[in-house]
């Protein structure tokens, strides 16, 4: 049994809980793939997979097993492509993945000048807020917003995170400057809204933590389009201040300041965050762009 090639196929598997789609992928006979899984589970002799006519499902032993071999599948990769590219320039498919505002607003505009110094890597790059783990969805990079991430990834911090409020001159014009915390909910609100639901307006009054959101105007995971909706006077709005930088250099938006202040987490260390694996540093095109993306988008 080419035990090395049953892990592959009962990861695949696994990801997709399907035969079919996993052999679709490998390109081999959905029979065959089969085989290849039940000789693997005979040979440990334990049952991996729930097999019925819809769905395959982990048993609780093949969940166990699936992150040691994601782990054991990683390293070997690294491992045989760090030998095949030692000493050699940055080339090939580079995966980088990053969420929709922040790879819109400042990844995107620098990766034409990283393209036209490694003509030979081949970017792939995806836009989504969606939660992700770099082994498990096959990304070489990934940026994301938060806290530190629980992963045994390295992570560099580009920079702050922390929510501002603004508003354009014409909304203040017309509905005031609000006084304090608690009056924001007499105002307009464009929320945001992120992969586990929107971003309640929070601030500490009197010790404790309130919810002081104004009313909903509108609910987006689209930045863009709600500074759109604020800069033509929609209502308040609260995004990072990297997000809003350009309006407000521009004087099309205005920062407000309140006290006490007014955030979305209770928590200072929100970050934007790069992620990559530590075993995978040292392959050149993985250490070209970590090095290039920290040193242009580090604030």
């Amino acid at each position: 049994m080419d035990q090395l090639k049953a892990m592959r196929y009962f990861v695949k598997v696994a990801e997709t809980g399907s035969f079919t789609r996993a052999a679709h992928h490998f390109d081999v006979p959905a029979s065959s793939l089969s085989r290849r899984v039940a000789d693997l589970e005979n040979h440990l002799g334990a049952v991996l997979l729930k097999r019925s006519t819809r769905v395959v499902r982990l048993t609780e032993i093949g969940r166990l097993y699936l992150q040691q071999v994601r782990d054991i599948l990683s390293r070997l990769e690294a491992t045989d492509e760090l030998v095949g590219s030692y000493q050699s320039k940055p080339m090939g498919h580079l995966k980088i993945s990053a969420t929709v505002g922040f790879g819109e607003t400042l990844l995107l505009p620098v990766m034409e000048a990283f393209n036209a110094r490694y003509p030979d890597i081949v970017l792939d790059i995806e836009l989504s807020d969606a939660l992700s783990t770099l082994g498990r969805d096959d990304v070489d990079i990934a940026i994301r917003g938060g806290y530190v991430p629980d992963e045994r990834v390295v992570a560099v911090k580009l920079r702050d995170n922390r929510f501002i409020l603004a508003a354009a001159p014409i909304y203040l014009e017309r509905e005031g400057m609000p006084g304090d915390a608690q009056e924001l909910k007499e105002h307009a609100g464009l929320f945001y809204r992120t992969p586990v639901g929107m971003l309640p307006w929070i601030s500490q009054i009197g010790g404790e933590w309130q919810d002081v959101s104004p009313r909903k105007v509108a609910v987006s995971n689209a930045g863009r389009w709600l500074i759109d909706k604020a800069i033509r006077g929609e209502g308040l709005l609260m995004l990072p201040r990297w997000a809003l930088q350009g309006a407000l250099d521009r004087g099309e938006l205005l920062e407000i300041h309140l006290s006490p202040e007014v955030g979305v987490t209770r928590s200072e260390k929100l970050g934007i965050y790069l992620l990559y694996a530590q075993n995978r540093y040292q392959v050149p095109k993985i250490k070209a762009a970590v090095d290039f993306l920290v040193a242009r988008l580090s604030a």
